[in-house]
Parts: C-alpha cells; sequence; structure tokens
C-alpha cells in the first residue's frame, strides 16, 4: 500500500518549533531561519501564521521569538491524557517534599527515556523542569529500570551494538549493561552513578501495569554529595514502596516473578 507523502508545510512549522524549544531563549527570525536551513521569507510567512495561532509568541520589543501559549496547552493536555503521569503525579511529588532530593517518573521512547514528572525537594532546586526532556536508556538509571524485562538480544536490537559514552563511568558494553541489571533485578532497584553527567547520583524502580508490564519507572536523584550520607538502602525501600504504590493504581494486583 503506497504510504502518504509527507506535508512539507507541517515539517517546516515542526522544525520552527523544535528550533524554539531547543533554544536557551528567544530567538530571531534570521536565527529560526538559519538554525532550520529555510529562506528568511519562507521562515517569516511560517512565524506569521504560528503566532496567529498562538504556537509561538513575539516579544514587541526584543522582536525575538519563544514557544506560545496553544504549544503549553497541548502539552499539559497530552500529560494529563497520560495515565502514568495522572497516577503517579502526587505520589512522585510527595516523595520529593518527604526526601528533600528530585523525584522523576520516565517512559520509554524507543531508545531513550523521556520525563512525564519531575519533582524538586529542598535540597535538589533547579531553574528548569525536565518534563518532555530524553535520557539514554543504558546511562540512566530511569532507563535501566525500563528495561529489566528485556533480554540482551532485546536491548542490543533496541540500543544497536555500540553504546554511547557519556563520561568515564558510562556503561559502553552489552555483556557488562546485562551484568549491571541482573544485579539491579536481584535488589529491585538500579543505580546510576554519574554516567550521564559527573556529580549526578541517581536510583530508579520500575512501574508495572495491570499486566504486570514494566510501563515506566521511578527516580530519585540528586548531586554525589547530597547523597554520599544519606542511607541509599533507606530511600531504595522509599522509592520501591512509591513504585509499587503508583503500579497498584495502574491496576496490577499481584507480585511479578523475576
Amino acid at each position: 500500500m503506497a504510504t502518504t507523502p509527507p506535508n512539507q508545510s507541517i515539517e517546516r512549522a515542526a522544525a520552527v518549533l523544535g528550533a524554539l524549544g531547543a533554544a536557551d531563549g528567544a530567538m530571531r527570525a534570521s536565527d529560526i531561519a538559519r538554525a532550520i536551513g529555510l529562506g528568511t521569507s519562507t521562515t517569516g510567512r511560517l512565524l506569521a501564521t504560528l503566532e496567529s495561532l498562538e504556537y509561538v509568541r513575539r516579544d514587541p520589543e526584543s522582536q525575538g521569538y519563544s514557544v506560545g501559549r496553544a504549544v503549553l496547552e497541548l502539552a499539559s493536555q497530552g500529560l494529563n491524557h497520560n495515565p502514568v503521569h495522572r497516577e503517579s503525579r502526587a505520589a512522585a511529588q510527595e516523595l520529593a517534599h518527604r526526601i528533600g532530593l528530585t523525584a522523576n517518573v520516565g517512559v520509554q521512547d524507543d531508545a531513550a527515556c523521556i520525563y512525564l514528572c519531575h519533582f524538586e525537594g529542598s535540597l535538589a532546586p533547579k531553574s528548569h523542569t525536565m518534563i518532555g526532556m530524553r535520557q539514554p536508556l543504558h546511562a540512566s538509571a530511569l532507563g535501566k529500570a525500563l528495561m529489566l524485562d528485556l533480554s540482551q538480544a532485546e536491548r542490543e536490537a533496541l540500543l544497536g551494538a555500540d553504546l554511547a559514552r557519556y563520561t568515564d563511568h558510562t556503561i559502553t558494553s552489552h555483556d557488562a549493561l546485562t551484568a549491571d541489571l541482573e544485579a539491579s533485578a536481584k535488589r529491585g532497584w538500579c543505580v546510576e552513578n554519574q554516567e550521564v553527567a559527573l556529580g549526578r547520583f541517581c536510583i530508579a524502580a520500575p512501574i508495572r501495569n495491570a499486566s504486570g508490564r514494566i510501563v515506566a519507572a521511578l527516580s530519585i536523584s540528586g548531586r554525589v554529595t547530597q547523597l554520599r550520607d544519606r542511607d541509599t538502602a533507606s530511600l531504595a525501600e522509599d522509592l520501591i514502596e512509591v513504585a509499587d504504590r503508583i503500579s497498584v493504581g495502574l491496576g496490577m494486583i499481584s507480585a511479578v516473578a523475576h
């Protein structure tokens, strides 16, 4: 059956929104055009249409463009329609408040993990949210928890033969990743020790649905200096209890054999 060709206008509009989303701040039209490889007149027409629909916002003084109200509204609606987000939001927020660290919920998207929830405790303030951001599966605690039930062959098919290195601590071989995940499965939680970014430590546990399938993961994260004097085993118990409570909310009614 013939496939429908892509709509060029939609692709270009998506490229504009992608450039704005990746920017550190507002962008001028000429900078957007350069970033997406289009002419300034074409980019200007796209921006005018997107502004009229409130998908982008133009500052009247600087003339810089940023993501508009309609995008934020759509993102909020998408989260609210997600059953994992609905079930985990309050539990993750309460966990972050109780322990003073950051609590996150992530789901798998191909070979990456995407943050659905991100709550900061009093010891881990941030100037930005992680919601919607991506992390590599093999190098993040959330990603590892999402892959706990996969075989090595399934992980190799998903991630490819080469595992990217982010720091000197990153696991870059599938055999080493398998050993790490087998140890994690036995204790019930996964560890990320400066594998994505130096100075960051994270532990994560899987969240399962009614059929027992892993559909998300819950993590606690913070700086290594913040966690050095904390009882990791106690934090892990708290983490697993909250992850299990979310799983029950998603319909899981019995333990899963390993």
